[in-house]
């Protein structure tokens, strides 16, 4: 793209004058744009989620469910360890989409003590119309970028990621 500036480098460059025996800026400076990034992204994917009626670990939801295929149930435990959240949060989200009528919450038809949560018909609907959206939301977010810097970025983030997730916590 371009050597413009940009405000991490300017942090950079403080650092640098304010604290010249720091050697070794690069790690601050790709994690600080990464970070940036994702509050950038985070934003303009809330407000897209914002103009239907959910936020976005709610569409975090729906799209788990919608995903499992037919008849788009999952356990609570399968949801809140698939999406990295605790169960806390979890239930807060389902007792969101339960009032808004896009989940129902039904008894385990093999374990009657277990609930399983439902995508509703309009819980569908819902998700079926919003992930639309959300792929031309993700498209505007990576405009400016060819398929090959796509596929770079996409290459290098997963290596990463790999890398971070074998490492203990």
């Amino acid at each position: 793209m371009s050597e413009e500036h940009d405000a991490v480098d300017l942090i950079i460059n403080q650092w640098r004058e304010q604290r010249p025996d720091l050697q070794n800026l690069d790690a601050m400076a790709l994690l600080g744009r990464m970070t940036r990034c994702f509050q950038l992204v985070q934003k303009q994917m809330s407000e897209n989620f914002r103009r239907h009626g959910l936020q976005l670990g709610e569409f975090d939801v729906l799209a788990s469910l919608r995903r499992s295929g037919p008849p788009y149930t999952l356990a609570p435990t399968a949801l809140f360890s698939t999406l990295m959240v605790s169960s806390g949060t979890m239930t807060h989200r389902l007792q969101g989409l339960e009032k808004q009528g896009l989940i129902e919450r039904i008894a385990d038809p093999e374990d009657a003590r277990r609930i399983l949560v439902r995508l509703s018909p309009a819980g569908l609907a819902c998700v079926d119309a919003v992930v639309v959206d959300h792929l031309a939301n993700e498209e505007n977010l990576l405009e400016g970028l060819d398929a090959t810097q796509r596929h770079n970025l996409n290459t290098l983030l997963r290596d990463w990621m790999r890398l971070l997730e074998s490492r203990p916590a």
